[in-house]
């Protein structure tokens, strides 16, 4: 693509190139996973018009709540740009994303595409609206799983999801929800309170609500899971919107505050279920997250890697600089190290989505400990690596006008959606020690190392395994005192050991050695070993890799 096609080109390096035929790394882990995709075309989509899209949204034309009609009626709309919803229909009818796990039963397509979107608020349009197909598919009535095909573009018309949890004065914390749920004797009426943070909304004709039904028991335990649409039986607006968040990033997804006042509503599956559904859809969500994180991370890698090879600087390219080869292997290691472990969790959840609450089974619950990893370790990364991507760049890097600006700003929340790293923390402690899926965690770790016949995984093991024997044997308090810690320490375990078995699998020996370098990096804390120091050059060269 010419600089003529496109202003933006002139502010991007990465604009222009295809972002799937370029990211050797990601073919060869969907390779490792037994996944057969071209996603080549998306990755022209994403590395180009959509690029450009999402960058536009932000900084010129971000989404506005009209609340009146020219006739004075209450609508409630939210106007987006016309290029940005032609996009997202893009996605979801042209390029598939939410069709592949209900047509393919394949969730790691569905996740690479979100991977290669790399933008959280297109993103966030796309998965919720597959959360909502996915409660629906799998815990929805006859009558409710009509939606589906509309959801996932499978029918000539495209309905739009979304998923309405947090209320202000709960957060993370359920349990304090105040919206209650009364039957009518056809349908619930939902009333009592409102959604703090409701994206999607003014977009989303179907949207997934957590309320309690009224007389059931004060908790999470006491909620349930209903369907609400955007207009009531008789044509009405069936909630109101209060307004819509001012946001440091994510503007190409509306995010307001919705009011329910007698609003219809549908329950979806058995009502004493609801908190299963409801953290069975965030596993849902927190995959895209990490995934979404990994595409952030990527982008910056990518708008780096170019700029430091046309920029000069004392005489010579960016890129000859030793310092600058150091931080982009860094990033690097940490992107591949982050891509492989949420696609063993993606991995383990393609296996196990079709267990059913409430006791599930042996791998939903490992499904869910590997997603909690995934979730924290890739949010870590997102943020770090687009801090180092704006720091190549010097004071362009902090500018608006560029896009190594909005990728930082973008990065950043994806620590706090879908859980914060505390919210991740304990919830991996709950599935340790009511579920032991660090047992079910640590005989594949063993598996996997018996293969690969590695010094440095089979190390790696024996040190996640001291970790995980010294945090259980703690008391409560100290317990979850350390549990970030452990979390970190897992993801990066679980990486080094999974880039030495692909490496063998695949017979790359540059995997193994990337293997060996993130766990000096990462896991013992010392600085790159010299005898790699010759190979940088070539590990930060994504496109060429064989």
């Amino acid at each position: 693509m010419s600089k003529s096609n496109s202003t933006f080109s002139y502010i991007s390096s990465a604009y222009g190139k295809n972002h799937f035929t370029i990211d050797k790394p990601l073919q060869k882990i969907l390779e490792y996973f037994d996944v057969k995709a071209d996603f080549s075309k998306l990755g022209e989509f994403a590395g180009g018009e959509l690029y450009e899209i999402a960058e536009h949204v932000d900084k010129r034309a971000r989404p506005i709540h009209v609340m009146w009609s020219v006739n004075g009626e209450r609508v409630d709309e939210v106007w987006i740009d016309p290029s940005l919803r032609t996009a997202i229909k893009r996605l979801i009818k042209d390029f598939h994303i939410n069709k592949f796990p209900y047509k393919e039963e394949n969730w790691h397509k569905h996740y690479a595409s979100i991977y290669l979107v790399s933008d959280p608020g297109i993103a966030c349009i796309l998965t919720i609206t597959n959360q909502t197909a996915y409660a629906l598919y799998k815990y929805g009535s006859e009558e409710l799983k009509k939606y589906v095909p509309y959801l996932i573009g499978d029918s000539d018309e495209l309905l739009f999801g979304a998923t309405w949890f947090t209320e202000i004065q709960g957060g993370s914390d359920l349990g304090s929800n105040l919206v209650e749920a009364e039957f009518n004797g056809k349908y619930w009426l939902l009333k009592g309170n409102t959604k703090y943070f409701a994206s999607g909304v003014g977009l989303a004709d179907l949207a997934l609500v957590s309320a309690r039904p009224m007389g059931n028991k004060s908790g999470a335990k006491g909620l349930s899971l209903f369907l609400v649409p955007k207009e009531n039986n008789k044509g009405e607006k069936n909630f109101l919107i209060r307004r819509l968040k001012r946001k440091s990033g994510t503007n190409s997804v509306p995010t307001g505050e919705v009011e329910f006042n007698s609003s219809e509503a549908y329950l979806i599956g058995e009502k004493e279920y609801g908190i299963y559904y409801i953290t069975e859809d965030l596993m849902v969500s927190r995959l895209a997250n990490a995934v979404g994180a990994l595409g952030i991370a990527r982008k910056s890698f990518l708008e780096s890697y170019y700029y430091s090879q046309s920029r000069k600087a004392f005489g010579k390219a960016l890129i000859e600089h030793p310092l600058i080869q150091k931080d982009l292997l860094e990033m690097e290691l940490m992107i591949e190290g982050g891509m492989i472990v949420t696609f063993k969790a993606i991995d383990q959840f393609q296996k196990s989505w079709k267990a059913m609450p409430p006791f599930y089974n042996e791998e939903y619950h490992y499904a869910r400990l590997l997603t909690h990893i995934s979730k924290y370790i890739t949010a870590e990364i997102a943020s770090h690596v687009s801090r180092m991507a704006m720091e190549i760049h010097g004071g362009i890097g902090f500018l608006e006008e560029f896009p190594i600006e909005r990728l930082h700003r973008e990065a950043l929340i994806t620590p706090i959606w879908e859980g914060t790293g505390n919210i991740q923390a304990l919830e991996m402690l709950e599935a340790m020690v009511k579920k032991e899926a660090h047992r079910q965690l640590i005989r594949d770790l063993e598996g996997i190392v018996n293969e690969a016949k590695d010094e440095i995984a089979s190390k790696t093991l024996d040190f996640i395994k001291d970790k995980v024997i010294t945090l259980l044997s703690y008391r409560e308090y100290e317990m979850q005192f350390y549990s970030k810690d452990l979390l970190s320490t897992l993801g990066h375990g679980i990486s080094v050991i999974l880039l030495s078995h692909m490496g063998r699998k695949l017979g790359i020996e540059r995997f193994t050695m990337l293997s060996k370098i993130y766990y000096e990096r990462f896991l013992m804390g010392r600085s790159i070993l010299r005898d790699y120091i010759s190979e940088i050059r070539k590990l930060i060269n994504i496109e060429e890799m064989k």
